[in-house]
């Protein structure tokens, strides 16, 4: 017995309508809408916004087995995007001893001080966790003490690095400027020390050539995914490029007649022309072939995803790649950019100059350039 039919109503349309946009496939889109008809029959008819208390528990009574739940967890998380979008989703309102002080910090971060939302959710999470494990139980605001801050402090420095931390104790004395400048605290906020975080502390880490290769061999090729990351992390060895150069690299940029490839620089915004040995043509073009197939004349884009929606890669999936490929190889404390401070040393131990490689990486002083060429006294030593 087959499945009711399912009655679309303007919203799944308008849903579907958004979805092939964003560029999802005609079957994907097809299932999103299906679920989202399903949920709206449970939802307030004609309402222009919805909380997301209505949306999972409208999701949550389609749910009829595990097979299904992944899928209409999918749909849900895709229809709050576009109530998002569209300025449709009903924020939820804060609630709480301290409602009032945080409703208008609120306002402020973002109608005042016009911080992105991102930084905006950062705030709020912070000073509401500040407000639950900094005070006492019903304790008033006017009453914190220097102790209680330095606590937290200390609370907050068990459970994050000291880079972290830093911004832990920005959105604190911005929360707390706040407070005095409205009346809540009785006197000028107390200063908080700013964990310090020095710039060579710590030593760059540089993959060596043997294990580069030994990386390079653990990618299966004979999928579209493997020789994607291949084709990726072969530029980044090779060329010592940058993750976010990586993947805005558009498929015009390659040069076929001159052999050469065109990257922007997003650090320096300046545009860097690299010719391209004759094993890295090969490998572009197998790529375009076989990964892309037709689709590189549709996708402006060189690397793409490779689920729903289709468009260009996106720095910290890349990341997650390396890290799974890493792992495989038994690579632990290794990074994207650990390819990238390999292909400097490289260089240098090929006899380039300082000045050649921080032309080559895209820098714009010598010291950002040393700071990748640090190595270790043993290295040193061994080089001599």
């Amino acid at each position: 017995m087959g499945s009711p039919r399912v009655t679309f109503d303007r919203e799944a349309i308008q849903f579907r309508t958004w979805l092939e946009a964003k560029g999802y496939s005609a079957e994907r889109t097809g299932r999103h809408a299906r679920r989202l008809a399903r949920a709206l029959q449970i939802l307030p008819q004609k309402q222009r916004h919805h909380a997301v208390s209505q949306l999972t528990s409208a999701f949550d009574k389609r749910i009829a087995n595990g097979a299904q739940r992944r899928g209409c967890r999918a749909t849900q998380r895709l229809f709050k995007a576009y109530l998002t979008a569209h300025e449709r989703l009903a924020v939820p309102t804060i609630t709480g001893r301290f409602a009032v002080l945080r409703e208008g910090y609120h306002r402020e971060l973002l109608q005042v001080r016009g911080l992105s939302k991102s930084s905006v959710t950062f705030h709020n999470a912070t000073v509401a966790d500040f407000l639950r494990r900094g005070l006492r139980s019903g304790q008033a605001l006017r009453t914190l003490s220097r102790a209680q801050i330095d606590g937290y402090v200390a609370l907050k420095a068990s459970e994050n690095t000291r880079r972290s931390l830093q911004h832990v104790v920005g959105v604190m004395r911005s929360f707390l400027e706040y407070c005095c400048d409205r009346g809540y605290v009785s006197r000028a906020p107390y200063s908080i020390d700013t964990p310090r975080v020095y710039r060579e502390e710590m030593l760059p880490r540089a993959l060596a050539w043997v294990d580069v290769q030994r990386l390079l061999k653990s990618i299966d090729r004979s999928c579209v995914l493997g020789e994607r990351d291949y084709v990726m992390f072969h530029l980044m060895a090779h060329y010592g490029l940058r993750p976010a150069e990586i993947t805005s690299l558009r498929v015009d940029a390659i040069n076929w007649r001159e052999k050469t490839l065109q990257v922007d620089q997003c650090k320096t915004r300046s545009v860097l022309v690299v010719p391209l040995a004759a094993r890295t043509i090969q490998i572009l073009r197998r790529y375009l072939r076989g990964a892309r197939g037709g689709d590189a004349s549709q996708r402006a884009h060189l690397f793409l995803r490779m689920q729903c929606p289709r468009g260009p890669l996106k720095s910290m999936s890349l990341a997650d790649r390396f890290d799974a490929y890493a792992q495989k190889c038994g690579l632990s404390g290794y990074s994207t950019y650990s390819l990238r401070h390999g292909f400097a040393v490289r260089l240098l131990a090929r006899g380039v100059g300082v000045k050649a490689i921080g032309d080559v990486l895209g820098h714009r002083s010598l010291e950002s350039t040393f700071t990748y060429l640090r190595l270790d006294v043993d290295s040193l030593r061994h080089d001599a």
